[in-house]
C-alpha cells in the first residue's frame, strides 16, 4: 500500500470542484469590488467574508491554505511568494528587536543568512546548534527567546533531529516551535509532534514540476478557554489579536503584521499550480522515498561516499527507522572529496539536471561550495556539513536502476 494512501483522496477531492469547472478557478486580479461602503467596511473590519486586496490574499489562494492547513492538522495557513517568504513571515510575526532565536539542523543556506545576517541586522540574534545538542539547546534558551526552530531534515547535511524531544523543551519553556518541514510533506506532522507553526517551500516537491515559485506557514489554533503560551508576557504583542481573533489569532498577526506590510504575497497563478501539484503528490512522495533508499544502498555498496539516514552508517539510522518511518524526503549527498572531481562527476552525469531546486519530479544535482554556500566561512560550512567535494542529490521518478547506472558511470 502507498505510505500515503490517506492523502490520495483527500486532496484530488479537495482540489477539484463538484459543480461548473472541476479544476480550481484562478482568480487574476490585484484588486476586488466591495460594491457599498457598508460592505467594504465589513471586510476590512473581518465581519465580512470576502476578499479585500490581493496582497491580503486571493481566492484562489485562499483555496490552497485551506488544502495546506488540513493537510497538517493547523486551523489555518498563510500561502506566500516563495519558501523564504514563509519563513520571514512565520518568524518576523513574531520577532522584534532585543529578541533571540534557537536554530537547530543543518539549514539550507538562505535560512541560514536569514537568521545570521539579516534578522541580526535588526537586533534579533540567533544560537545555532546541531541536532543532539538538547543540553546545549535547552541551556540557550532565555527570557529574551522567541522561537525554536528546526528543520526536519538537515539540508543539506541529512541529519535527523529528534523532534518530540525538541518540541518538548521548547514547550516546556513556553517558546514556540517552529518547523521547517519542506522535505518531509506528508512523511512528518509537526503540529501534531508539538510545533506551533510549520513552514514550507511549497515550490519544491508539493509543486513538483519546478514550475511554481511559492511558500506557505501554516499555524496551530489558540486555546482561548484554556492556558496557552501565547497568552504569556513573552507575546505580548499577540494579545490584542486574541481579543479580536480569537484561536485564529496566528493568522490575523501574520497577515496584519507581516503580509501587509512586507507584501510576501503568492501569485494567484503559482497557487493553481501548486494545487494541481498537490493532486500527485502522495503518489510521487511514496515512489521517491523509496527510490531514495535504493538508490543510496546501491551506490554505497559501490563505494561511493553516501550520507543518508537509512544507510546502517548514518549516525541517526535507529532514529530513521523509528520516526521517519515514511522516509525522510528526496536527498542525499554524494563526497567526491574534492571539488575537481565533484564537477568531473556532475559534467558526466547524462541523468541529472544540474540546479538549486529540490524536490521535482527529476533528479537534480548541485556542488554545494560552489553554489549556495560559496559566500560562507570555512567555520560556518563546517557546523553546515559543507565539503569542498559535496554533491547534494534530489532524487526524481526516473527508474532506480536508470539513476544508479548512470551515476556509477559519472563517478568513474
Amino acid at each position: 500500500m502507498n505510505n500515503f494512501e490517506e492523502y490520495c483522496t483527500q486532496f484530488v477531492q479537495e482540489v477539484g470542484n463538484k459543480e461548473g469547472a472541476v479544476s480550481p478557478a484562478i482568480t487574476n486580479s490585484a484588486s476586488f469590488a466591495y460594491g457599498t461602503p457598508e460592505i467594504g467596511e465589513g471586510i476590512f473590519d473581518g465581519s465580512v467574508k470576502k476578499p479585500l486586496y490581493s496582497r491580503m490574499g486571493n481566492p484562489t489562494t485562499a483555496k490552497l491554505e485551506s488544502i495546506i492547513a488540513k493537510m497538517d492538522g493547523g486551523i489555518g495557513a498563510v500561502a506566500t511568494s516563495s519558501g523564504m517568504a514563509a519563513t520571514t513571515l512565520a518568524t518576523m510575526s513574531l520577532l522584534s528587536a532585543g529578541d533571540e532565536v534557537v536554530s537547530i539542523g543543518g539549514l539550507f543556506g538562505g535560512t541560514y543568512a536569514l537568521f545570521s545576517e539579516t534578522l541580526s541586522r535588526f537586533g534579533i540574534s540567533t544560537t545555532f546548534f546541531d541536532v543532539d545538542e538538547l543540553v546545549n539547546i535547552k541551556n540557550a534558551i532565555s527570557n529574551k527567546t522567541k522561537i525554536v526552530f528546526l528543520e526536519s531534515v538537515g539540508n543539506p547535511n541529512m541529519r535527523l533531529p529528534d523532534i518530540k524531544a525538541i518540541a518538548k523543551i521548547a514547550n516546556d519553556a513556553g517558546v514556540v516551535f517552529m518547523v521547517d518541514n519542506t522535505i518531509t510533506p506528508l512523511s512528518i506532522s509537526p503540529l501534531k509532534l508539538g510545533a506551533d507553526i510549520v513552514v514550507y517551500s511549497t515550490t519544491k516537491i508539493m509543486s513538483g514540476n519546478a514550475s511554481a515559485l511559492g511558500g506557505c506557514a501554516v499555524f496551530r489554533a489558540i486555546n482561548v478557554d484554556g492556558a496557552d503560551k501565547f497568552k504569556t508576557d513573552r507575546y505580548c504583542d499577540i494579545h490584542k489579536f486574541i481579543k479580536s481573533a480569537g484561536k485564529m489569532a496566528l493568522i490575523s498577526n501574520a497577515k496584519k503584521r507581516v503580509m501587509r506590510d512586507f507584501g510576501m504575497s503568492a501569485n494567484a497563478n503559482a497557487s493553481y499550480q501548486t494545487m494541481l501539484g498537490l493532486e500527485t503528490l502522495p503518489l510521487r512522495m511514496d515512489r521517491i522515498v523509496q527510490t531514495v533508499e535504493i538508490v543510496a544502498k546501491a551506490l554505497d555498496a559501490n563505494g561511493l561516499n553516501i550520507n543518508h539516514p537509512s544507510l546502517e552508517s548514518h549516525p541517526q539510522n535507529a532514529r530513521y527507522k523509528k520516526d521517519f518511518s515514511k522516509g525522510c524526503g528526496t536527498l542525499l549527498t554524494i563526497d567526491m572529496r574534492t571539488k575537481e572531481k565533484a564537477f568531473k562527476f556532475l559534467n558526466k552525469t547524462e541523468l541529472a539536471t544540474l540546479t538549486a531546486n529540490i524536490g521535482d519530479s527529476r533528479t537534480l544535482a548541485l556542488h554545494m561550495a560552489s553554489t549556495i554556500y560559496r559566500d560562507f566561512d570555512d567555520e560556518v560550512k563546517g557546523f553546515l556539513g559543507i565539503t569542498e567535494g559535496l554533491i547534494r542529490i534530489s532524487i526524481g521518478l526516473e527508474s532506480p536502476q536508470d539513476i544508479i547506472t548512470d551515476f556509477l558511470e559519472a563517478a568513474k
